[in-house]
């Protein structure tokens, strides 16, 4: 068979792609991208939220880095990291569309921790925003504070999960609850609406998170929330 002069160039445009797949290969580093999706973050704060060690977060996020999936900046001596642009965080959404797609042991593990409710049990982002623009919904946004000043679905209240319970009283008891956080795969949702239920209140999530409603071009706010006012 005659040579195809075109073949090195292949073989390196796939090598180049394989640079990506090297971010994917550890689930650390799924882990750390999913939150400089939602966030900038410095690298102590990814390293704390992730478990890992400094210097093992420091290592994983050159990897990434050498990819030219993240990016960074320096404020005095600490170093921050962010998503390199909004294609990185399509890529990631899809990587979740593709698992719960194709591996059976994803959707068991979200059964198995009550994060998996029917479809009726969740609230498209048609259905809130229409909502939202009714006044008739209080949203909660139960990611941490910094992601909900990094974006939030504009008219939600930061109420970070492991607060849910000392300000539950801030919540009117008449209006139905929408949670959402970081995704289809983030758990602080389904965990926030089972908490809310347990206390009585009608609650549901939306049906994916904070990145899918950025991709969908939807009314996003950025800044900390204005007061602590009750949303009733």
């Amino acid at each position: 068979m005659e040579y195809e002069p075109w073949l090195g160039e292949r073989d390196d445009l796939y090598e180049q792609l394989a640079r990506i797949g090297k971010v994917v290969v550890h689930p650390k580093r799924i882990e750390l991208l999913e939150l400089l999706c939602q966030a900038e973050r410095s690298v102590e704060a990814l390293a704390a939220a992730t478990g890992l060690k400094l210097t093992t977060a420091s290592a994983h996020l050159q990897v990434m880095r050498q990819a030219r999936v993240v990016t960074t900046r320096r404020e005095g001596t600490r170093v921050y990291y962010r998503a390199a642009g909004a294609e990185v965080c399509r890529f990631v959404t899809a990587l979740g569309d593709l698992a719960r797609a194709r591996l059976a042991e994803v959707e068991q593990i979200l059964r198995d921790i009550g994060a998996a409710d029917g479809e009726a049990e969740r609230v498209t982002r048609s259905e809130l925003l229409a909502r939202v623009r009714a006044g008739d919904v209080v949203v909660l946004d139960v990611r941490p504070p910094e992601e909900y000043e990094a974006g939030h679905i504009s008219g939600a209240v930061s109420l970070p999960l492991e607060h849910l319970e000392a300000r539950l009283f801030e919540l009117d008891p008449d209006v139905e609850v929408v949670a959402y956080c970081r995704g289809p795969l983030c758990l602080l949702a389904p965990q926030a609406v089972a908490r809310l239920r347990s206390a009585g209140r009608r609650a549901r999530c939306l049906e994916d998170g904070m990145p899918e409603w950025r991709q969908a071009r939807l009314p996003v706010t950025t800044g900390a929330q204005a007061s602590r006012r009750s949303p009733r």
